[in-house]
Formats: C-alpha cells, sequence, structure tokens
C-alpha cells in the first residue's frame, strides 16, 4: 500500500467503530449511521490519494461521517423523525467502549456467521464492500445484500450497541473472538488467493487487541491476542520473493519480528495468571514454542505433543487431532501419526490440509506413490494461489531414492 492508504488504514482502525457507533446512538438508525462512515470511507480513498492526507485525518473522517449523517437525515422524513428523538451522544464514552460495543452488535449470535465477519469487516475495521468482496471472492451485490440483511436484522430484532451485561458476557465474548480468529486466518492464508488491499491479519491483531484491553479479566481474550500477534510476527518469511508459500520448517527465522514474538509471550503470561486456561491459550503457548526455537529441527517437539494433548481434550476437533499427529510424527512416530491422520479421514476428506499432511506422512513412510495421490488431492482441494504453487511443486519433486 502507499503511504497515504497506510494512513487510512491507521485512521479507519481507530475510529471507524467508534464513529458508527456515536452515530448510531445520536440518529437511533444503524443503517444510516453504518452508511455514513463508508461513505466518508470512500470519499477519503479518492481525495487523500488525490491530494494527499489532510493536516487532521481523523477530524476529516469524522466531519465527512457528520456531514453524509445529516444528508441522510435530510432525505428521509423516517430517518429525520428519528433523529428528533435521539439522544444526544454522550461524552463520557471512550472510543474503546464504542468500538467493543459495535463489535459485539455485529457478532451477535442472531446473525448468520458470515454476516458476522462481513459487518464486522465493515463497520468495526472500516473495510469497502469492494475491499471485502474482493477478499473473499464474492460478488460485490451479493456481499451488499449480506451486509443489509445483517444491519436490518440488528435494527428489527432490536440489537443494543452495548457490551453484554456480565452474565452474559462470556458466551457472547466466544462468538466475537471466533469472528477475529476467521478474520485473521483469512488474512494469514487467504481461502481465494486474492489480492488483499489491507492486510487483515494486522487488522485482526489489532482488533485482538483491543478486545483483550477492554475485557481484561477474560483470559481467552488475552489468549487470542497472543496467538495473533506470534503467528503475525512470522508475515515476513512466509513467502518467498517470487510470492511462493515458505512453510514454517524453512523459513528464515531472523526476517521474523522478534519483538512481537516476546510481546506475545507476555500476553500468554498475562492470560495465565488469571488461571483459567483455554483452547486459545493453549495455541498461543503452542506458537510461542515453535516461535522461540533456534530451528526446526531443535524445536521442542514433546512439549509441542504435550500442550497438543491438554488442547485435544479441550477442543477434540478434527483439525486439532490432524495438529497432534503431525507433532507426534516429529517425535520419530509417522506410523502412529499416520494412523491417527487416517482415523480423521471420513470427517476431514474435503480439507486440503489433511491430504497435504498425509501426503508428508506417506512420503517419510516412503510410500510415494499414495504421497503423490494425495498431494494431488489436496491440489484439487485448495483455491489458494500460494498453496497450489507449493502442492505443484511438490508432484514435480521427485523421491530421494536409499542412500542418495
Amino acid at each position: 500500500m502507499s503511504p497515504t492508504d497506510d494512513l487510512l488504514a491507521q485512521v479507519l482502525r481507530e475510529e471507524a467503530g467508534p464513529l458508527v457507533a456515536r452515530l448510531a446512538r445520536r440518529y437511533a438508525d444503524f443503517d444510516l449511521a453504518e452508511e455514513a462512515v463508508q461513505a466518508a470511507v470512500v470519499e477519503a480513498l479518492g481525495q487523500w490519494r488525490r491530494d494527499g492526507p489532510p493536516a487532521n485525518p481523523a477530524a476529516w473522517l469524522q466531519v465527512a461521517a457528520q456531514r453524509n449523517a445529516v444528508d441522510g437525515v435530510r432525505r428521509s422524513t423516517r430517518q429525520r423523525a428519528l433523529a428528533e428523538r435521539a439522544p444526544a451522544p454522550s461524552a463520557e464514552r471512550s472510543g474503546t467502549d464504542e468500538r467493543l460495543a459495535l463489535l459485539f452488535a455485529c457478532c451477535h449470535p442472531a446473525l448468520a456467521p458470515e454476516a458476522r465477519l462481513a459487518l464486522t469487516l465493515r463497520a468495526v475495521v472500516g473495510l469497502t464492500t469492494p475491499q471485502i468482496a474482493r477478499a473473499f471472492l464474492v460478488h460485490e451485490s451479493t456481499l451488499a445484500q449480506r451486509i443489509v440483511r445483517a444491519k436490518r436484522k440488528i435494527t428489527d430484532a432490536g440489537i443494543a450497541l452495548t457490551v453484554p451485561p456480565p452474565e452474559q458476557l462470556e458466551e457472547r465474548l466466544r462468538d466475537v473472538l471466533a469472528v477475529v480468529y476467521v478474520m485473521f486466518n483469512e488474512g494469514f492464508v487467504s481461502s481465494t488467493g486474492a489480492t488483499q488491499d489491507r492486510d487483515l491479519a494486522a487488522d485482526a491483531v489489532w482488533l485482538a487487541g483491543v478486545v483483550a484491553t477492554a475485557v481484561p479479566h477474560q483470559a481467552e481474550a488475552w489468549g487470542l491476542a497472543a496467538l495473533l500477534t506470534i503467528q503475525h510476527a512470522r508475515a515476513a518469511a512466509r513467502f518467498d520473493p517470487d510470492g511462493a508459500l515458505v512453510l514454517l520448517r524453512h523459513q528464515d527465522r531472523s526476517r521474523w519480528d522478534h519483538p512481537a514474538i516476546a510481546a506475545g509471550e507476555r500476553l500468554i503470561e498475562q492470560a495465565a495468571a488469571l488461571r483459567r486456561p483455554g483452547p486459545y491459550q493453549l495455541q498461543a503457548a503452542i506458537a510461542a514454542v515453535h516461535a522461540t526455537a533456534p530451528s526446526w529441527t531443535e524445536t521442542d517437539w514433546l512439549q509441542i505433543v504435550l500442550l497438543y494433548d491438554v488442547l485435544a481434550r479441550l477442543d477434540p476437533s478434527p483439525v486439532v487431532v490432524l495438529n497432534q499427529a503431525v507433532a507426534r510424527a516429529q517425535l520419530g512416530e509417522p506410523e502412529a501419526a499416520l494412523i491417527q491422520l487416517e482415523a480423521l479421514g471420513d470427517r476431514l476428506a474435503a480439507y486440503h490440509l489433511w491430504h497435504a499432511a498425509r501426503a508428508e506422512l506417506l512420503t517419510a513412510l516412503g510410500r510415494h506413490d499414495e504421497a503423490r495421490a494425495a498431494n494431488r488431492r489436496a491440489l484439487e482441494l485448495t483455491s489458494n494461489d500460494a498453496e497450489r504453487r507449493l502442492l505443484t511443486t511438490r508432484l514435480h519433486r521427485r523421491p530421494l531414492q536409499d542412500g542418495s
């Protein structure tokens, strides 16, 4: 991105969510508020790129959004009536409070899961509809309708732009953390291979930090912030200069962001101090073992397997068991790992990484024809360009013969 786009992305992270929340309270209309801010974002994209950023970008965006909201009210008798009886904006709310309230509204369980992510990216993070559509390889009109339906649901169901009360917070927080995690994963390795206008992974790291800071007694919020911070610290080494995906074992660890890794470890300690272990914390601990190892061969695989054993008890999902098996293979147990992997076949037959992991184990056991078939199936199932290039390279690589 250009320096101007970098600045706009930063301003949107800080201002878009609070702006939507303030305007929604002022005019008692979420749809009006969200459209006003999005129109301001589009204006900024055009004007700032053409003329350069203003002296006070945040104030510029606020003025533009407020102007758009007033114009919207003037165009609608219904909205004007709502505006007249809406309460005045509260001066005591902080930007973080407003952003968190908006995030909980966008992740409300009454909304469809795909709508939660789209609405969060648009209203809280500040991405435009075309940007989100390109990121997920969805037609703009389809995505726009998804967002419209979600906003209408918020209005019709009377979903409040507030943080849930303590008795509901933990359950609702799970939905919020899940959306942030999906957002990070989409940016980390896009499911579509589409070019991003914004670094979704970096946005997700930032948003996880906002959530954890706002709910400091929730250990899993700190766990997710730690996990995403450590994973994103490897971003510079994940692709070679030609854009090919570089697996963890082959990455140049000198290119990792080691201060970020240290920050992630501190977040793990902050979560652990609350003495409420959970899946995100365990995943963060596993990521930290990888990130602090001098090399792939010097990784403490026993510790990773033990952490996966605990994680599998808390979250016995097939993907967790898959990663558990892959780690066990590094302890010199490829046969046992393959047996564990094969048992997941019914549930993960459509998951490309199951076939790719199975191919690696089959290769380690010298079963090269079966490995090639597994790699071919993984290639058929993924649409990510970088992963397809890696799998194609594997398919064209000749197996080493004994003694060679």
